[in-house]
């Protein structure tokens, strides 16, 4: 690799800060941008003593171009992997222009400087939002997509669709947008996680911020879906190997644009999951039955066999690992990163 220096947008978050460990181990090298609006630099900071290296980081929003340039010409790098963007639902729905201008908006910007600085090659963080409600089971990459159901979903759709336009718009362009399904974990050193702000809007970080005590009981949204139990179906995949599957996707560039579904192909109901972080941790979870939520679908999980085909990624860490790891990283920081890690 005579280039490889990755430019990871996000990189202080919970997928980007995972991903740079990955990045490493497999012989790449980051330098990180985040305007840290959901994120820490003390996770920065945890991810360079992880990896043994200084990589470089800059406090930089893709909505400053300026700022954005600078980087640039600072680093030449191989690639980019686009992972910086708002992603609560409900906030979206309150505040779709901030989703637009920022999610849109600022990938449009980074498009714009990597082709002054002649860089054609993107790595995108999209979501299994942008399949709306299932038609079929299990989702491949060909179900149907665009029908989302909240405006985060839309940009990640609109954004999907830019790329796919810029690749037809010249064979100059490499492409890879990953599809994810619904990352839980940590690393299993417990030193990085996910770090919340505010109230979690995904269900086990609100479940492990129950089981050490900072929050005092989980709402379980719905019991009458067509599902085993009644509760709604996902799929769950570890950080780790969702941030697997950057790498493999490093290796996997060509000139045109690319679609892959990241998950385990196994659906776990809201239930299930408690009772498997209940077995994990030690801990009992204490919830309650609420109404259902506008927009949530009784089961979905990935079709991922494509990935492994093509990347030669699947999955391989299972749910009681995901459960074992995110308790870790809970209980050395309870707090997330606003506190001093237990050791």
């Amino acid at each position: 690799m005579a280039e490889n220096w990755i430019l990871v947008t996000g990189g202080s978050g919970y997928v980007g800060s995972h991903t740079i460990v990955e990045l490493y181990k497999a012989g790449y090298k980051a330098v990180v941008i985040d305007n840290l609006v959901n994120s820490e630099t003390e996770s920065i900071k945890r991810v360079r003593k992880l990896v043994g290296h200084d990589f470089p980081f800059y406090s930089v929003d893709l909505l400053d171009v300026e700022s954005l340039v600078e980087v640039f010409k600072k680093h030449k790098f191989q690639c980019v992997i686009h992972i910086a963007g708002l992603k609560a639902v409900g906030e979206s729905v309150q505040k779709p222009l901030e989703y637009y201008k920022n999610n849109v908006g600022g990938t449009i910007n980074l498009l714009e400087v990597m082709k002054q600085f002649n860089l054609y090659s993107m790595i995108f963080s999209s979501s299994a939002t942008v399949y709306g409600f299932p038609q079929y089971l299990p989702i491949d990459e060909k179900h149907p997509a665009g029908s989302c159901t909240n405006p985060y979903g839309k940009t990640k759709w609109f954004i999907e669709n830019i790329l796919q336009d810029l690749c037809h718009s010249s064979d100059i362009w490499k492409v890879i947008i990953l599809r994810y399904f619904n990352p839980i974990g940590a690393h299993e050193s417990g030193t990085i996680g996910e770090d919340p702000s505010g109230i979690p809007n995904n269900l086990m970080p609100y479940i492990a911020q129950v089981g050490v005590g900072k929050n005092p009981c989980l709402s379980v949204f719905g019991q009458d879906y067509d599902t085993p139990d009644g509760t709604g179906v996902r799929d769950y995949l570890h950080i780790i190997d969702l941030a697997d599957g950057h790498v493999k996707a490093l290796k996997a560039l060509k000139n045109e644009c690319q679609t892959f579904n990241l998950g385990t192909g196994q659906g776990y109901s809201v239930l299930q999951m408690i009772k498997a972080f209940e077995k994990a941790s030690g801990k009992t979870v204490n919830y309650k039955i609420c109404s259902r939520r506008y927009g949530d679908v009784d089961t979905m999980y990935a079709d991922a066999s494509l990935a492994k085909k093509v990347l030669g990624w699947e999955a391989k860490r299972g749910l009681p690992e995901m459960c074992e790891d995110l308790w870790r990283w809970q209980v050395n920081n309870p707090q997330g990163y606003r506190t001093e890690q237990k050791m």
